[in-house]
This record gives C-alpha cells, structure tokens and sequence, in this order.
C-alpha cells in the first residue's frame, strides 16, 4: 500500500509534514482524495493551544473538497470520481439530539481535525452518511460550503426572512458567510466591526445594506438606520465577550439573538433589559444537511461571492511556513485554501 502525506499539529506552535499508510475503508465508508483544505479559526486555535476539548498530535482541517477514489454502492448515488462535500460532524444518531434531527449538537460528536483527524492529508476515510455529492459547483465552492453553513444555520435558527432587518456582529469569515446570506434570502443588513476595510469588503462584495463601526456610538447609528425600531435579527459572529454582551442593545423588542462566536467564558445580561424586550436568545452550533444543502443551492445559482470570498489560493506546503499570518486579526485574508 503505498505512502500518504499529512501535516500533523504535534504540539501548540509546531507542524510537521509526514507520511503514513493510506487509510483502508470499511462498510459504509468512503476513501476520499483530498484536493483542497479551507483554513480557519478552529485550526488556529487548535495551533496556538487554546482550543477545548482538544489533544495532541491532530491533524487538523475540517473544510474539505474532496474526490471520491473508492466507494460502495450507496443510497446517496455517489461514485467513484464524484466530487464531494464533507460534512465534518461524526454524529452518534442514537442520541436524544440526534433522534430529533439536530445532529449538529450531538451529545457524543467528533469533529473532524479537533476531536478526531481531520484533512490536512492526501487522503481520508469517511463515513458515507457524511457525504453531499456536488459535481455542479467547483472544488473551491465545495471547500467553502461548510463555514458557510455554520451562518446558514444561525440564519434557520433566528428564522431571517426576506424583508428583516438583520444586524450582524463581526465581518469575519463568519459573519461575512451571514451578512451574504441573508441578502440571498432578501433581508436588509447592517454590518458592525471595528475594521473598516472588513466594513469596506462586505458593503462592496457581499452587499451590506449599511456598515457601522462599533466605536462610533452603534446604537445611535443603528437606531437612525431603522428609523427608530431597531433590529429584528442580530447574531453575534464575533466570540468577543463584551460584543457578545452589549448584542441586545441593536435588537428591537420582540426580536431575535443569536450567538455564533463560541466565548469561552462567562457572559452575563441584565435581565431587566433582555425581559423587557421579551428577548429569544438562541446558540447556534456546526449545521445539518439541511444549511449544507442550502448553502449549495446558494452557490450553484451564484448568489455568493465565492470569488471575493476567497483570497488566497495556495499549496499545502505554506502551511509550515504562513499559517500564523493567515488566521492573523491584521491579516487581509477572508478564507485561505490550501491545495493537495
């Protein structure tokens, strides 16, 4: 059987390119060629060492575009040389959450390259129940489809229809895969960051109806925009504790919070305040076929930039070498791919 490549996390601060025997399949399994791996913040985490729940040495690279090299027939109609998206999320499908179709927060998930090894390899073993088929959008599409689904998701989750005012919170890759969405859908959004040529991007690529920079009084600003009402919608891409707790101040009453960015800590609200506006505060965690397919549907009528989305486009080996500037808050990088 001959050699794979991969590049392992052994430690925080250190990659290392190896090989190893390629993974065998089982029943129900698919042997994939690994073409292209997204970078994101989880793998910076993962990196630096203060992502939870993590060991080491990973593989990391969970936002994959894949080829299919060996498969059984299956109910899905997928074949071998089928290009594939990957839904990263090992689900159980036994438990309470998973029986009640939310598998993206099963109570035993592993995701791939933070509990389980991920992409950054030339090839994979992949449960086949994991797997969308995707022939009729490029490789970069496909690798993009899964951060993308993560703000589909919280989009479902705040029930953003055409016409809603959205506020979202940080123009990240995140937030960016939201404020684009959510125009898909025909809502108005605002924009909040304190990056202005993050604010720049998304007004002239992923079209913004207005941008806000967080120091300059928000709410003031946010107010005058909606005549006074405020936001239906506000979800929080940021992880930032004090983004995270100043989020109901742009909702109007009877609105919506949602909570992407993932904070560590603690966060706290007075509850007056959130009462009194008869808050629904929801989390929003990974995504289900149900945001893959979405998202997918998004591309495949090119209703999202993925071209503007998308700003670096290079080989697997400057992850040894770049990595830390990539992920970098300074950095002008939205998404990176890195190619096998």
């Amino acid at each position: 059987m001959e050699d794979i490549k991969y590049i392992v996390c052994e430690e925080p601060n250190h990659f290392q390119l190896k090989q190893k025997k390629q993974p065998k399949r089982k029943e129900g399994e698919a042997l994939l060629a690994v073409k292209k791996v997204g970078i994101c913040g989880t793998d910076l985490h993962a990196f630096k060492g203060n992502q939870p729940f993590f060991n080491y040495p990973r593989v990391l690279g969970h936002e994959l575009g894949c080829v299919i090299i060996d498969i059984d027939e299956n109910e899905k109609g997928i074949e071998k040389g089928d290009q594939v998206i990957v839904m990263p999320y090992i689900y159980c499908g036994k438990c309470i959450a998973c029986k009640s179709g939310k598998t993206n927060c099963c109570q035993h998930i592993k995701v791939l390259g933070v509990h389980t090894d991920g992409g950054m390899q030339d090839t994979i073993v992949i449960p086949n129940k994991l797997l969308i088929k995707a022939n009729d959008i490029s490789l970069d599409q496909i690798t993009i489809v899964e951060p993308l689904a993560i703000g589909a998701h919280a989009i479902r989750r705040a029930g953003v229809k055409k016409g809603d005012t959205v506020t979202v919170m940080g123009c990240g890759p995140i937030g960016i895969g939201i404020i684009g969405l959510c125009k898909y859908l025909g809502a108005t959004v605002i924009a909040l960051d304190l990056n202005e040529s993050r604010l720049k991007v998304v007004k002239e690529s992923f079209g913004a109806d207005f941008t806000v920079n967080v120091l300059n009084n928000p709410v003031e600003e946010i107010d005058k925009i909606t005549n006074g009402q405020l936001s239906k919608h506000v979800i929080d891409a940021t992880g930032n504790k004090r983004a995270i707790e100043s989020g109901t101040d742009y909702m109007r009453h009877g609105g919506n919070y949602v909570l992407v960015g993932l904070h560590k800590g603690s966060i706290s609200f007075a509850h007056p305040k959130i009462h009194a506006k008869e808050t629904t505060l929801l989390c929003s965690r990974n995504a289900t076929e149900e945001d893959f397919n979405f998202v997918t549907e998004a591309l495949r009528k090119g209703k999202f930039n993925a071209e503007a989305y998308i700003t670096a486009n290079v080989s697997y080996q400057h992850i040894l070498e770049q990595f830390d500037n990539w992920i970098s808050p300074a950095s002008a990088n939205i998404k990176v791919i890195t190619n096998w």
